[in-house]
């Protein structure tokens, strides 16, 4: 019985005992969390890296388009960051009926024209070709009200983009964009 006592005192007083022990059980959670933690990122960073924009279409982060391709009533559809995006040459007889609607009632997402366009560049309207209510392309031509209609829940378009009517919450989104000469514009 003696021997034990002496046994148990010396584990609690020596460096190697109990005290020594803890020291050593501490240093092994600290290291095997670090190395948690380090496989944790090393997992984890291919899927945040897969969420940056690819290099083509980083590449694409401005397209210049010659307008003067597009005959007065016409459109043309380029893609840009892998969208599609609708370069319209509206006539003088489209132009009057988006102005005169400006105050329309029917507007979901009232804005004027000239907001949508640039000045000295009113004929041409470029927008980004997707529906709002769920990315839709509408058609051309088409609806109500001139302008485009996106066939998949019955959006209606005016020539300005403007949604009129149907379940789309938003007016067709204006892309930033400038015109760089008369006839060239950068889209991005």
């Amino acid at each position: 019985m003696a021997e034990s006592v002496v046994t148990n005192e010396a584990h609690h007083g020596a460096p190697g005992g109990p005290e020594g022990e803890a020291t050593r059980r501490d240093f092994i959670h600290i290291a095997a969390s670090a190395a948690a933690v380090g496989a944790g990122v090393m997992v984890a960073w291919p899927l945040i890296n897969s969420m940056n924009p690819a290099a083509d279409t980083l590449a694409l982060a401005t397209i210049d388009f010659d307008v003067s391709k597009v005959m007065e009533g016409q459109q043309v559809v380029i893609t840009w960051q892998g969208k599609p995006v609708f370069v319209r040459h509206r006539t003088a007889a489209e132009i009057q009926r988006v102005i005169a609607d400006n105050n329309a009632s029917d507007l979901k997402e009232p804005q004027t024209d000239q907001e949508r366009t640039k000045v000295g560049h009113e004929p041409f309207l470029v927008v980004v070709g997707s529906c709002t209510h769920l990315g839709c392309i509408p058609t051309f031509g088409t609806g109500d009200f001139g302008g485009w209609f996106c066939p998949c829940h019955g959006s209606h378009y005016d020539a300005s983009g403007r949604i009129r009517k149907g379940p789309a919450p938003l007016n067709l989104v204006v892309p930033p964009y400038e015109f760089t000469t008369d006839t060239s514009v950068r889209i991005g």
